[in-house]
């Protein structure tokens, strides 16, 4: 039986690509006796409802910026997962205010909020931008990410859980790479930015999957990341648009050459899972002992940095085109 299994939880920024997929997938394979998509915008929800019917389903419109919405909300739930987020980085660094008041103030609402209603477990969903972060989107991500972890102390005797997801790209997104390319088919022209450049990619299938194993063997305190391919710009740029020419424009500001998803200062406090990393929390309230019973967690090299750059595994432009033949792409 699912941990979700007759559970009530509440998705923030529900309406999103990930949102979207981890409502369908949650109706489909689990049976909540209540599912609340939180989000801000009522055209989205106004369109959500359309695509996805389910007698479990409440819409629910708030921002998590305002903290007694939250409250209401919140009211009888057991599980949260927060995937609400102001992420376009150039929207967030010249309106550095409004992203420092959703991804930072309003992760401060939910934790608060969580505790004195006494959710039992909360997943926040961070991104690789939070390592190492060269932008205010990171820098506001990685914020969140302490935030959440430190959480866990900040509960006490309360006992909610709070645990960080932490990915690379997804493949099925709006907003992201792929869907841009595909639209600039026509011109037969590919902007790169840097041939030089790589990405972590994950598919929003994996995605919620890894959420909904955190959800159910959280221990809290924890930074969950996936292993995932690489690849490079050029090869994404074959895969999806092999016929056009490409066009170098420099990089923007606030972007990377290569992303990183665990420096080499958490090396120290990192395991090594079959099929994830985990990143545990300097605090003496961790319960590694509980959350590695039945696993085989090996610790990394004191020198680790897991960066898509040096990463082991690499995606082909073959392997791209079967993910595209098989995975909904938003936005196109």
């Amino acid at each position: 039986m699912s941990y979700l299994t007759g559970k009530s939880l509440l998705v923030t920024g529900a309406t999103g690509s990930f949102g979207k997929r981890f409502v369908r997938t949650v109706l489909e394979q689990h049976a909540p006796e209540r599912l609340v998509v939180f989000s801000r915008d009522e055209l989205k929800q106004f369109e959500m409802q359309q695509q996805i019917q389910h007698p479990a389903l409440r819409y629910f419109l708030g921002d998590v910026r305002d903290k007694e919405r939250l409250y209401r909300a919140f009211d009888g739930v057991e599980v949260v997962v927060h995937a609400a987020a102001m992420k376009q980085v150039p929207a967030s660094e010249y309106n550095p205010m409004e992203a420092i008041k959703t991804n930072i103030m309003g992760s401060e609402n939910v934790i608060n909020v969580c505790i004195d209603q006494g959710i039992k477990r909360v997943v926040a969903l961070s991104t690789d931008k939070a390592a190492n972060p060269v932008n205010l989107y990171g820098a506001t991500k990685l914020c969140a990410d302490k935030l959440f972890v430190a959480a866990n102390a900040l509960s006490g005797f309360h006992r909610t859980r709070f645990s960080v997801v932490r990915y690379g790209n997804v493949v099925g997104s709006r907003g992201s790479v792929i869907p841009f390319f595909m639209d600039k088919r026509e011109s037969g022209v590919l902007p790169i930015t840097d041939p030089r450049m790589t990405r972590f990619w994950i598919t929003l299938t994996q995605g919620v999957q890894l959420v909904l194993d955190t959800i159910e063997n959280m221990c809290g305190g924890e930074i969950i990341i996936p292993k995932i391919p690489s690849m490079s710009i050029m090869d994404l740029a074959e895969a999806v648009a092999p016929e056009c020419k490409t066009e170098i424009v420099g990089i923007r500001p606030g972007e990377k050459l290569h992303e990183v998803m665990i420096t080499a200062a958490d090396a120290a406090n990192t395991v090594e899972l079959d099929d994830r990393y985990v990143v545990q929390p300097d605090a003496p309230w961790w319960r590694g002992e509980e959350f590695f019973a039945d696993t085989e967690a090996r610790p990394v090299d004191k020198d680790f940095e897991y960066s898509s750059d040096t990463n082991s595994d690499w995606m082909t432009v073959e392997g791209l085109r079967e993910l595209l033949r098989t995975e909904r792409i938003e936005g196109t």
